[in-house]
């Protein structure tokens, strides 16, 4: 009998579109093996020329000029991708998509990003017979999401839902599954191992991830940082920035035996198992991978559109705060005062009914009309599959 087959198409603006759709993927894989998963950044994978210059001047403009890409948010917030510009899409960027999808014949594709969605959308109006789910991969919903070909909208919270269906999208096609995070996020690790695991001091830790890319925050907030060295860890993972991690090797302020600086790294699941406060951007794969791990967060430097979005989204629930100086001074009392106390807010938070991190993996299974392990067999193929990882406690 022929595998079910899930082709889930993104795009490589910024992390968080194909994070998301890889950890569907291994959710997918973990719970039914018998699925098969394909992940494929679709503009890279057909243009892989052309494809890193529009990556690379997105990320200038981001870098250099935010509040160009949030007045560009803003002022189409509400509007779909129009027929001439899916037209345009296809013809320039993604002519030879629909050769992809005849060749893989996949039972479903998903989309985590605006651009393969409008493609595949534009396939399906010339016949295409394949469903297609759109994955919303922050908390908000710009207008560029919605495309009446798609069949299912996979969103993060009702919210977003109430958001879709204001736009005119069928309440019945809209499914609250949260976003997808990798099966390592699913499970919380003991903290003192990983730390021994890691090398790391058994102390008060706090991790500070720069992005995708690397972006950092201002000299105010760095001595605030650094000002208690001496009694709490700071882990630095700034992502594929190189040249920065090169410099802040080279800072003799940060040549601390409690400091560590790392660049890309694909262990963030154990540094934030390992850390006691996260520090990061609020995009919206990181946001949601800090709350699976229960972990406090502050938020800085939110790209202006989605990633306030996601910024107010927590902040109102609680779990995260606005970066400032004062505010790294109040968390890191509280972390040298209350550590127990803390730790125990995390262990509450990791206990809430709402807390299923691999909602999403089993709702796409149980709409493909299969099975997938319940969350007690779950972490019993976990424990055995990857006793190298860490040693698991139940929250």
């Amino acid at each position: 009998m022929r595998k079910k087959r899930v082709l889930l198409f993104s795009e490589g603006f910024g992390t968080g579109h194909t994070g998301a759709a890889y950890a569907l993927a291994e959710g997918i894989r973990l719970l039914n093996p018998d699925v098969q998963c394909r992940v494929i950044e679709l503009g890279k994978f057909l243009n892989p020329t052309v494809a890193p210059w529009i990556l690379s001047a997105y990320r200038k403009t981001v870098s250099s000029q935010p509040k160009l890409v949030g007045m560009m948010y803003k002022t189409q917030y509400h509007k779909s991708l129009n027929r001439l510009t899916r037209a345009a899409l296809h013809r320039v960027f993604y002519t030879h998509a629909k050769k992809v999808v005849e060749q893989l014949r996949p039972d479903l594709i998903i989309c985590s990003h605006p651009i393969p969605a409008a493609v595949i959308s534009r396939l399906k109006q010339q016949g295409l017979d394949i469903p297609l789910y759109t994955l919303i991969t922050d908390y908000d919903a710009h207008g560029s999401w919605v495309n009446p070909e798609a069949d299912r909208y996979l969103v993060s919270t009702s919210r977003v839902k109430s958001i879709l269906t204001g736009r005119g999208v069928p309440p019945e096609l809209v499914t609250v599954t949260g976003i997808p995070v990798h099966p390592k996020f699913w499970e919380r690790s003991n903290k003192t191992l990983l730390r021994k695991e890691l090398g790391l001091a058994d102390i008060p830790t706090v991790l500070i991830m720069g992005g995708g890319w690397g972006l950092m925050f201002g000299q105010d907030v760095m001595d605030s940082l650094t000002a208690r060295m001496d009694q709490i860890q700071l882990i630095f993972c700034m992502g594929s920035n190189d040249k920065l991690v090169a410099r802040m090797r080279s800072t003799p302020l940060l040549n601390h035996p409690n400091v560590k600086i790392l660049g890309y790294s694909s262990e963030i699941n154990k540094l934030m198992d390992a850390s006691d406060l996260l520090i990061t951007k609020p995009g919206g794969m990181t946001c949601t991978e800090g709350q699976a791990k229960g972990i406090p967060m502050l938020f800085y430097s939110a790209i202006p559109g989605q990633e306030e979005k996601n910024c107010q989204y927590f902040v109102e629930l609680g779990l995260a705060e606005v970066l400032d100086s004062q505010v790294v001074d109040k968390w890191f009392s509280l972390l040298l005062r209350e550590y127990a106390g803390i730790e125990e807010q995390r262990r509450r938070r990791l206990a809430l009914e709402r807390q299923q991190p691999h909602n999403c993996a089993s709702t796409v299974l149980h709409l493909l009309g299969k099975t997938a392990d319940g969350p007690a067999e779950l972490r019993s193929t976990r424990a055995q599959a990857r006793t190298e990882e860490a040693v698991y406690v139940t929250p």
